[in-house]
């Protein structure tokens, strides 16, 4: 029976007459006749997993092979996944845009960013418009600006025909950021509370004098 593509050979379906052995430890047990390599794994009641095919002598490890095969697709499954949920969102501006509509958009891409997605900022020029790119830089700025530590840039502004594009990516940096402003908050009011309890008593006195 034929391994499935993409799958190490293992135990009888490994065609080399002696491999470089590697104990279920990890620990490196030598050059082995794969019979013999083989005998060992059987009374371990593992397997024999050829890991590197195309060293010579190939390089077998004495395993648990259905355990190695769960773990494989786990990681699999964890690759595919953190893969498909990143999207790239496009977000639209113009050079003149209004202070609302500008607001909005920010405000759409912040919950992109915070959803894990990537996004693509375009600055359409239209016309004359063209003439003075440094509008669309502006525009840039001010979005990275407002953004603040949510967003990094992976992709720096650069000009495509009648459009200024920019990618940005998802900072993980941002609920560090959040505490601190909590704690901030925090230290701000214990403060204002501290300032307050001292003022009260002086004011008690200058009540008491009168």
């Amino acid at each position: 029976m034929a391994t499935p593509q993409n799958e190490p050979r293992y135990n009888e379906r490994i065609r080399a007459r002696e491999v470089r052995l590697i104990g279920p430890d990890g620990s490196q047990v030598g050059i082995r006749s794969t019979a013999d390599a083989l005998t060992l794994a059987r009374e371990l009641d593992l397997d024999l997993v050829e890991v590197a095919p195309l060293a010579n002598p190939p390089v077998c490890r004495i395993m648990d092979y259905g355990k190695f095969r769960y773990e494989e697709a786990q990681k699999a499954k964890e690759s595919r996944k953190k893969t498909s949920h990143v999207t790239i969102k496009e977000v639209k501006f113009r050079p003149k845009i209004g202070k609302g509509d500008f607001d909005t958009k920010v405000r759409h891409m912040h919950d992109f960013l915070s959803d894990g997605h990537k996004v693509k900022v375009t600055l359409q020029f239209r016309g004359r418009e063209m003439a003075h790119p440094e509008l669309g830089a502006r525009i840039l700025d001010a979005v990275l600006e407002q953004l603040g530590s949510l967003a990094k840039v992976e992709t720096q502004a650069r000009l495509e025909g009648r459009n200024m594009t920019m990618v940005l990516a998802p900072d993980r940096k941002p609920p560090a950021r959040k505490n601190q402003d909590r704690e901030e908050r925090t230290d701000k009011e214990n403060e204002s509370s501290g300032q307050a309890d001292e003022q009260a008593p002086m004011a008690e006195t200058a009540a008491d004098e009168q």
